[in-house]
């Protein structure tokens, strides 16, 4: 460069990018490209190379310090540790963060290097080395000033325009915000610094949402179940309402969604109590019509003759044993008479035979019954041959004999017929065996659920007093009442299934006030936040009372998440609390969400 005739400044900018792969160990580049950014607003940038800029940067930072006439050798070392000082990122951020206080505080800036350099006459390569080590107005370091000052020359302060920064949005706007408490905040485009009054619009959102389906599903809702000032009439009534509007009983799943609607209506007038007549009087009123099942006359294997046999032993035929030939219509004393006749003999076998073919089913179970157990099985076959498949009947005798029924197996199909009188005779004649009656239900409950009949299948499992389990978990039969947890979220969490559920476990609430249903609990919360989404935050807040309750009974630290959720959304909805809006200048907070805090933080620090 012209002015110095250092050797060891007969660099070429050629020569030092092809060996800048062996001197990179020494000095790397940090930034290069934030660094060309904030260059390009600025004057006299595109004067230099960078890569020159770099070099003279890392190996003679002593040159942009050195006063005019002053030996460079001798400030050479103070230069180079002020330099790597420099270049330490902590060094960085406390000039950033002393630039920025200074701007905030509206003090005067020192002029920057960049123009002291500039209107001081010094030569291009000074300039432009300065610009590099301070390429922002905004710094200044007052190590570097001591050597050399412009002010002490006498030379003119001249302060650098800031750097216009574009606005956000080009004209005003309308900014739109969700307040707590159901309101929809509005401020209007005005332009207060021109002499308009600033204008901020709040609306309620119940009014906004009054038309929807969903907030009208809401309102007609009388939950949460749980007030005292609640009357189970109105929970009936509700139960009643949705029967007539919602279910379409010309479908099977609307008179599945109908029985279950039926039993929160017995439930909750017998106050969460039932018995095994009282569910089956209520599934055979809800049958669509009462099947006429067919009765039929045993196969000939099981009575122990052939098919010639039969038809010789039919009447009109010659009876070998008595000589005589049967009329061709018997009366019931005729055939009664003949089993005598037989007995008298001591054709206990024959007699056995003629009573199963003319349906004298009581006379051969008892005759059989004092015989030999084999004889007795053959006979009780052959009368349960006589019956339907779909017979109610067969369901009982098969339960009876420590069997699963057929019909826990088969129900659901079309083929097979109504599920409900089979469970009803199930419920009704509880055998022995209280482990088999209830694998029997539970097995009706599962048949049913794998062909999408998801009420009727939780219907069974009611019966079956299966727990409530939880949404993630695919092996639990039954999360919300009337949902199958199989399908999306979305799908799955409805909002006439939590509210069904919930009216289920108030029902239970009645016969045991301490009693709620733990995995139904995040299901509040959500209900809750839906509250809170339409512009019903009383009730929201009511719903996280509830929850904290349930929770502060058992061990908050067992589902922390869900209790962390329930305080922050109950310190958003507590300013909806009556006793806060009548004293709103006391900081208040009702005491369950005081606990529930002091819970939630015991559970933090452990």
């Amino acid at each position: 460069r012209q002015g110095y005739e250092d050797p060891h400044w007969q660099y070429s900018a050629a020569s030092y990018r092809g060996d800048y792969a062996y001197q990179s160990h020494q000095w790397q580049p940090v930034a290069w490209q934030d660094d060309r950014d904030l260059r390009q607003g600025e004057p006299y940038g595109k004067s230099t190379s960078y890569q020159d800029q770099h070099y003279y940067r890392g190996y003679h930072p002593n040159l942009t310090t050195t006063p005019p006439g002053q030996d460079r050798t001798q400030t050479y070392d103070s230069s180079e540790e002020r330099y790597v000082s420099a270049a330490q990122p902590e060094w960085a951020g406390e000039e950033t963060l002393e630039r920025e206080s200074g701007e905030a505080s509206g003090q005067p800036r020192e002029p920057s290097l960049l123009l002291q350099y500039r209107e001081s006459g010094l030569s291009s390569s000074g300039y432009e080395l300065s610009q590099y080590i301070c390429d922002s107005a905004d710094h200044y370091d007052p190590i570097l000033s001591g050597t050399w000052n412009l002010a002490q020359a006498g030379e003119p302060l001249v302060s650098t325009p800031a750097a216009a920064v574009p606005l956000k949005f080009l004209l005003p706007h309308m900014a739109v915000c969700f307040g707590a408490g159901g309101q929809l905040v509005l401020v209007c485009p005005h332009r207060p610094a021109e002499g308009q009054l600033a204008h901020v619009e709040l609306h309620s959102l119940e009014v906004i949402l009054h038309d929807t389906k969903e907030l009208k599903e809401l309102q007609a809702f009388p939950g949460p179940l749980a007030r005292e000032d609640l009357h189970k009439v109105d929970v009936m009534t509700f139960c009643q309402q949705k029967i007539a509007t919602s279910c379409d009983l010309s479908t099977q799943r609307g008179r599945d969604s109908s029985l279950l609607w039926k039993l929160q209506v017995l439930l909750c007038r017998q106050n969460g109590s039932m018995v095994g007549s009282d569910i089956a009087e209520l599934l055979m009123q809800d049958c669509k019509r009462r099947e006429k099942y067919k009765r039929q006359n045993p196969a000939a294997n099981l009575i122990g003759l052939t098919d010639d046999e039969w038809m010789l032993r039919q009447p009109g035929t010659l009876d070998l044993i008595t000589g005589e030939v049967p009329p061709v219509v018997e009366t019931q004393a005729q055939i009664v008479e003949k089993f005598t006749k037989l007995l008298y003999y001591g054709r206990k076998k024959d007699a056995l035979v003629w009573a199963m073919r003319n349906q004298l089913w009581g006379h051969a179970l008892f005759l059989s019954s004092k015989m030999d157990p084999r004889t007795y099985s053959w006979v009780l076959t052959g009368f349960t041959s006589t019956l339907a498949t779909n017979d109610p009947l067969q369901t009982l005798f098969q339960l009876m004999s420590g069997r699963i029924p057929q019909a826990a197996l088969c129900c659901g199909d079309a083929m097979w017929g109504d599920w409900r009188p089979h469970l009803a005779v199930m419920l009704s004649n509880k055998v022995g065996d209280t482990e088999l009656n209830h694998r029997a239900i539970v097995t009706m409950g599962d048949t049913l659920a794998g062909r999408g009949a998801v009420e009727a299948a939780h219907f069974c499992y009611l019966m079956a007093d299966i727990p409530f389990g939880y949404f993630g978990v695919k092996a639990d039969r039954m999360v919300l009442l009337g949902s199958s947890h199989c399908q999306a979220f979305t799908q799955f969490a409805r909002m006439e299934v939590i509210q069904r559920t919930e009216i289920f476990e108030y029902c239970q609430q009645l016969r045991q006030p301490k009693f709620f249903l733990l995995p139904f609990q995040v299901y509040k919360l959500l209900y809750a936040s839906r509250l809170a989404d339409y512009g019903l935050p009383a009730q929201a807040l009511q719903y996280c009372e509830q929850i904290a309750t349930a929770l502060l009974a058992q061990d908050p630290a067992s589902h922390p998440v869900l209790a962390q959720q329930v305080m922050k959304l109950a310190e958003r909805l507590k300013i909806s609390d009556p006793l806060l809006l009548e004293m709103p200048e006391q900081e208040l907070e009702p005491d369950w969400l005081v606990q529930l805090r002091a819970c939630c933080r015991e559970w933090e620090v452990r």
